[in-house]
């Protein structure tokens, strides 16, 4: 499983991080493919658990927050109007839609939507900011960093399971031991690539800390109920789309809007 993992991983991130520093649509491209992805599996598990989504329109509503930020201005003004056009439409498809629980199946749909498609809108107005190229790379490596310290200190060290209900193998000592070397991480990178205050850099670093497990968590809820292990096998030794960017649906935001505070 480690040798696939690391495989896959030197074969994708080259690819990955050319797309991103490539920038604009070749990013966007990035962006809608892991996007994309990562909706039809929460979809498919939910279909596989004796749900309905309405799966085609779900990645429509995905799609449009994936465009969105390319097309329209940054005033809010194209988001409010997609969500306003988002729960109209489906909620009129859903009128029409032979299932046995209509209503909650348009509610998975849009929740998963908007779950997955918020996420994503951000990663793409990040990458658009002053500075985009580097607060994108800096969610990214804090987010990996994170998490991959709290796999390996709660492999080793572990003993006190976080939420057994979700997650068996998430620990206390995992997500503490992952946000220490998050934070210390987020202080030499803060400063060196997007010259951050030290202040700055460690408030980057708690927040990556705290959300980045939410953001697993959240994805393993959904697998938990569904009955599945990963969300797809697209990515060899990584499990599905959906596995590979759950922390990031909720990191690109909380960056986002650290960026733009901090920014201006």
């Amino acid at each position: 499983m480690l040798k696939q993992r690391v495989l896959s991983a030197i074969v994708l991130i080259p690819i990955a991080f050319a797309l991103l520093y490539l920038g604009g649509w070749w990013y966007v491209a990035l962006i809608a493919v892991f996007g994309l992805l990562a909706g039809y599996e929460a979809y498919s598990m939910l279909r596989g658990n004796g749900y309905e989504p309405l799966t085609g329109w779900g990645l429509l509503l995905i799609g449009g927050f994936i465009l969105l930020p390319m097309l329209s201005p940054q005033d809010g003004s194209g988001l409010a109007l997609w969500l306003t056009v988002s729960i109209l439409l489906t909620l009129t498809r859903a009128l029409f839609h032979a299932s046995s629980a209509p209503a909650t199946d348009w509610a998975l749909t849009v929740g998963i939507a908007f779950y997955v498609g918020t996420g994503i809108y951000h990663a793409t107005r990040l990458r658009l900011l002053p500075d985009g190229l580097w607060w994108v790379v800096t969610a990214l490596l804090l987010t990996w960093i994170t998490d991959s310290g709290a796999y390996f200190i709660g492999t080793s060290v572990g003993r006190h399971r976080m939420a057994p209900r979700l997650s068996p193998k998430k620990t206390w000592e995992g997500t503490l031991g992952g946000g220490v070397v998050g934070i210390l991480a987020a202080l030499l990178l803060g400063p060196a690539l997007l010259h951050l205050p030290w202040t700055q850099a460690l408030i980057l670093g708690l927040a990556v800390a705290v959300v980045a497990p939410v953001g697993d968590l959240a994805e393993s809820m959904f697998k938990r109920q569904c009955g599945v292990k990963d969300s797809g096998h697209w990515i060899p030794g990584h499990g599905g789309a959906f596995d590979r960017i759950d922390s990031l649906l909720f990191v690109f935001p909380t960056v986002y809007w650290l960026a733009v505070w901090w920014t201006g």
